[in-house]
């Protein structure tokens, strides 16, 4: 009997202490993911590690507007993002919006960058896409970022409904959620 509440006592004090203490980067508690199955054009290259993994969800808007350089011609284009950025456990890290594209995290250190590549994702999501991240702006988690991948696209395309000269102007806000993947130099 003493053994066992000796040892609940130490399981509760384990627990408490977890609880207490900050939350460890993603990196220390949990396996890292894997960009095997990835097109060559969006791997990050060999010498950096992923360090952080967040599911972005959020929105993204787009504004009928005429192409360019094709007269009478109309699109969807995008016009930004609005994302949280949450930790695998649901817990808010961070936000991702734009223009220009900016990884924010929730100790205000944040990062820019410039597309490298993209590839397709299933039908009806957004592509798959790497990023080389511009240095960061504060201090914090985001201090070392080297690239980002968004990876696990759900939704997020161009509206399917008309656009043309009647409704050029007019912005339409499409759900989407992604996994966004960063790196750091080894």
């Amino acid at each position: 009997m003493t053994t066992r509440l000796l040892l609940t006592a130490a399981v509760v004090a384990t627990l408490s202490a977890c609880a207490n203490t900050p939350s460890m980067p993603m990196s220390m508690s949990m396996p890292m993911y894997s960009q095997a199955a990835l097109p060559d054009a969006v791997k990050v290259p060999a010498g950096h590690a992923v360090v952080m993994e967040t599911v972005g969800v959020g929105e993204i808007t787009y504004e009928c507007k005429a192409k360019t350089a094709m007269a009478g011609e109309f699109e969807w284009a995008f016009v930004g993002p609005k994302a949280v950025l949450n930790n695998r456990s649901g817990r808010t890290v961070g936000s991702y919006y734009g223009p220009p594209a900016t990884w924010e995290a929730a100790d205000g250190s944040k990062i820019t960058g410039a597309q490298l590549a993209v590839a397709p994702s299933s039908a009806g999501n957004i592509p798959i896409q790497l990023v080389k991240a511009n240095p960061a702006m504060g201090m914090g988690a985001m201090n070392g970022i080297s690239h980002i991948q968004r990876v696990a696209t759900k939704g997020g395309v161009a509206p399917a409904m008309p656009c043309g000269a009647t409704s050029m102007g007019q912005k339409q806000v499409v759900a989407y959620q992604a996994d966004y993947i960063f790196y750091k130099a080894k």
